[in-house]
């Protein structure tokens, strides 16, 4: 196995009932730490660069052909996926650099200009066979529009797919983007109806899958109930953050002396890469056919 299309891993997920992990690549080592991870556990992730991360590099080309590179050496299935992309170039220039899948990010935009600017991203990442997520709404954080008790509503959901004909959409069911405890309470009844309400209208009659942003405020119990409930894309940012910050103040705490980067950077991988696998085992231990 070796780099692949987030499609392919979605769809498979979707098709078994269980949850696929994807993780945010923040620098090298993230990227290295979740094929690692992928590796040990002996399963499928996607990894996902933000435009946030992407300008932090100064623009998407650096970073993605290091997280390409790292994805086509793995032993695992691995996809690279651009996220939560709100510049319509960025998309481009994603699919140009061989990104097998696309987020763009339209939930700041009132509903018929999202629609509208959705709609002619996947058209284009059609024609390149690159695989489409979108967002209604915006999942909360990062001072989005969406008070915490707003929700996605299932028919919105439904007319949004048939008018954008994305692959998978990103809703607003409980979580909260960049939290830092594992507290936050996920509408599971609601995830249920926006499943069934986007049961067959995807592109050849199929279903679309959701995804859920923010997971890193969801504990692992409301995450498995989430994916009996209907998830299937699992994204993780800040939770595992924290795993590398802890380990590298933990490591200089130890070694005032120290000042390799390497010596201090190395123990921050290994902590991601250890609870990214952890993290992969329980999504996709879950199963709605349990």
């Amino acid at each position: 196995m070796t780099l692949v299309s987030a499609r392919d891993l979605v769809r498979a997920s979707a098709a078994a009932g269980t949850g696929l992990g994807a993780f945010n690549v923040i620098h090298l080592e993230t990227a290295e730490a979740l094929v690692a991870a992928s590796e040990r556990a002996q399963l499928p992730v996607i990894v996902q660069i933000s435009q946030n991360c992407a300008d932090y590099h100064g623009g998407l080309e650096p970073i993605g052909w290091a997280t390409l590179a790292i994805a086509r050496r793995a032993s695992t299935a691995v996809a690279v996926h651009l996220d939560h992309a709100e510049r319509p170039e960025l998309v481009d220039e994603a699919i140009e650099l061989g990104f097998g899948s696309v987020m763009f990010d339209g939930g700041k935009l009132d509903y018929d200009e999202n629609v509208s600017l959705t709609a002619d991203v996947a058209a284009r990442a059609r024609v390149a066979g690159v695989f489409v997520e979108a967002e209604l709404g915006e999942v909360g954080g990062k001072d989005g529009a969406h008070a915490p008790g707003v929700r996605t509503d299932p028919d919105e959901a439904r007319a949004f797919v048939k008018a954008t004909g994305v692959d998978a959409l990103a809703v607003a069911v409980g979580s909260s983007h960049a939290m830092l405890d594992r507290s936050a309470s996920l509408d599971i009844a609601l995830i249920g109806r926006l499943r069934d309400a986007l049961r067959g209208v995807g592109r050849n009659g199929g279903n679309v899958p959701l995804v859920l942003h923010g997971s890193s405020g969801v504990a692992d119990d409301t995450i498995v109930q989430a994916v009996r409930a209907g998830m299937t894309k699992i994204n993780v940012s800040t939770h595992l953050n924290g795993f590398f910050t802890r380990a590298i103040r933990e490591t200089l705490a130890d070694d005032e002396k120290l000042v390799d980067s390497r010596k201090y950077v190395a123990p921050g991988r290994e902590a991601v890469a250890t609870e990214a696998a952890r993290m992969l085992r329980l999504f996709a231990l879950v199963s709605t056919r349990a």
